[in-house]
């Protein structure tokens, strides 16, 4: 089990190794990880570069694939979480609630909040996967604080994986041309997948057989990493600077978040 905790953490960090070499790539922030909102930090390619390198570094830690002694890997999962926390709170909001009438957010704008809603969860969970720190339990800190926030980190993904499913019945004629033509019957593949993802997400909120549940999701993501993202990564790798790679890797987060939840239910920081 502590090994499949791992290859969570693992797909987890990627996906932010991921964002922040784009980042350092297009050197602007990513839509998801900054609203336009507040213009100045979109003028200076210093910040995204440096948010870059924040991410980068932050990542290859949660991976786990180098071990720092001096650098307490729960708590770098506590201040990602809160980074990204603080992002969708000062940023994704007031973008939203500050446009005018004749700029209404559209569908993407939404999800671009909710999907650093999404991360901030995650990397809440990562932190509930480790065991409970007696020192940071001891005392009354900001870490301590953060602590608090690891059972929400859970909810803070469903939404977004429940938003998926919804868009499937939304957009299910485009979602369906993006079914492997291999597959018979793409439109009920499509259905199929919406159901699974909005059942699956109200399942790890309420925690109703969370641990099968979420272990099909994780599998579920890892097919749809393999067999839809992979493909359009290799069929468009330099679109958008490689964005197509990153969202790849991006659903390989999403497959981590789901196997550390399901492998981690029964923890009282996860409970």
């Amino acid at each position: 089990m502590e090994k499949l905790i791992k290859i969570g953490r693992l797909f987890y960090g990627i996906g932010v190794v991921a964002l922040g070499i784009h980042q350092l790539i297009i050197k602007k922030f990513r839509s998801e990880i900054l609203a336009p909102f507040p213009a100045w930090a979109h003028n200076n390619s210093i910040f995204p570069i440096l948010v870059g390198i924040a991410l980068l570094l932050a990542g290859i830690i949660i991976s786990g694939v180098f071990t720092v002694r001096f650098i307490d890997t729960k708590k770098v999962c506590l201040y990602l979480g809160f980074g990204f926390l603080v992002s969708v709170i000062a940023s994704h909001l007031p973008y939203i609630i500050m446009l005018s009438a004749e700029k209404t957010p559209d569908f993407q704008v939404w999800i671009n909040a909710i999907e650093a809603l999404t991360y901030s969860g995650g990397a809440f969970v990562m932190a509930g996967s480790f065991a409970e720190n007696n020192i940071i339990r001891s005392e009354k800190n900001f870490t301590s604080i953060l602590e608090k926030l690891i059972p929400f980190g859970r909810i803070f993904y469903s939404i977004l994986i429940i938003l998926f499913g919804l868009s499937h019945f939304a957009f299910a004629s485009f979602i369906a041309t993006m079914v492997p033509k291999w597959l018979p019957a793409p439109m009920f593949w499509t259905y199929f997948f919406g159901v699974a993802l909005v059942v699956s997400g109200i399942s790890i909120i309420f925690k109703l057989l969370i641990k099968p549940i979420a272990l099909l999701l994780a599998f579920t993501l890892l097919l749809f990493f393999l067999f839809f993202h992979i493909p359009d990564a290799f069929a468009n790798p330099s679109e958008g600077g490689g964005n197509e790679i990153v969202r790849a890797l991006i659903c390989l987060l999403f497959c981590g978040i789901a196997l550390v939840i399901a492998l981690t239910n029964n923890r009282k920081k996860q409970i």
